[in-house]
């Protein structure tokens, strides 16, 4: 027997039919579903809430998607990132609370130097929110990082240049303003796509050496301003009162002086009358004007009144007893 016949076996054809090929049409049928559900996957929704960004391969192509349905090449072409834009963020400069809870606090984070060459514990409270999407999402690696920094730069600049009383009492609203507008300045300086809604001071504390040393003097300031506010209620109370008797002394004055000029016009008009009638009859008017002035001058006085011999009634001279008046005789 021959190789070939020993073969021939193996080589024969199989017993059942051949499965059919696959149609070329249905293969397509399922290319083109497959490429109509990858096409479908580039539609994204926004949501009002928040705004994206779309990279393509990497590069940035829409850096502000608004809220809506939008359209974009489906992954890996496109790529879109969500940010929830009105959203606050919260940080603290200075060490977080809980890390002094936790024992693990640096104090080096939280001492600052003011212009009179203070030490002074500050911690702030930082919000912000996105301003531009895709410079937050790429400009930096870790933003909190580069908001915190900003923040606490500025708030060294502003206790620099103020004294330790002024940061623990009056210019604690001036300081939060001007750190967060300076702080401001420098994110947009660096493209940092951040908006700083507020810095709220909340922690501001001298060191624990020399608190009690502070407490004297703000409690000191504190009597100082109260005192000062007392002088000021006395004063607002006593000037009203002082005025109005001023005012009252004027016008009686006034109404004196007024009076007095009357008094002085018509004693000088009458004067007058009695000068025009002296002229006309000099004699009668002299001796009717000393007769009025003796009955206005007489009852004014004590008198003792002697007759033509010089005779006086003692008993007019006795203490307690009215004295009767002696009539002289006519010459």
């Amino acid at each position: 027997m021959s190789l070939l016949e020993l073969r021939a076996p193996a080589l024969a054809a199989p017993a059942g039919p051949l499965p059919a090929a696959p149609s070329p049409g249905r293969g397509r049928r399922y290319a083109l579903w497959a490429a109509g559900l990858w096409l479908v996957s580039g539609l994204y929704l926004v949501p009002s809430d928040q705004q994206a960004v779309v990279t393509r391969f990497g590069a940035v192509v829409e850096p502000r998607a608004l809220p809506g349905l939008h359209v974009a090449w489906p992954w890996p072409i496109d790529r879109v990132y969500r940010l929830k834009v009105r959203q606050l963020q919260r940080l603290v400069a200075g060490g977080d609370p809980s890390d002094t809870v936790l024992g693990r606090a640096d104090a080096s984070r939280s001492q600052f130097l003011t212009g009179d060459q203070n030490l002074i514990h500050v911690r702030a409270v930082v919000q912000y929110s996105v301003a531009e999407p895709a410079p937050y999402l790429f400009a930096s690696e870790e933003v909190s990082a580069v908001v915190g920094g900003a923040v606490e730069s500025e708030l060294a600049r502003c206790l620099s240049g103020r004294g330790v009383d002024a940061v623990l009492t009056t210019e604690k609203a001036a300081i939060q303003e001007e750190v967060r507008a300076g702080a401001q300045r420098l994110l947009n300086e660096y493209g940092a796509g951040v908006a700083l809604a507020s810095v709220n001071l909340e922690s501001v504390l001298p060191p624990a050496e020399a608190a009690g040393a502070f407490r004297e003097v703000a409690s000191a300031r504190a009597d100082a301003a109260r005192i000062v506010h007392e002088a000021l209620g006395y004063a607002s109370s006593i000037l009203p009162q002082a005025r109005g008797e001023a005012r009252q002394l004027i016008e009686s004055a006034e109404a004196y002086k007024q009076r007095k000029i009357n008094e002085a016009a018509g004693d000088a008009a009458r004067f007058h009358q009695v000068a025009a009638e002296y002229a006309k009859a000099a004699e009668v008017t002299g001796e009717r004007l000393y007769q009025e002035a003796m009955v206005e001058i007489l009852p004014k006085i004590r008198k003792l009144i002697v007759d033509a011999q010089g005779n006086l009634d003692l008993t007019i001279i006795r203490r307690g007893e009215p004295a009767p008046a002696a009539v002289a005789p006519a010459p």
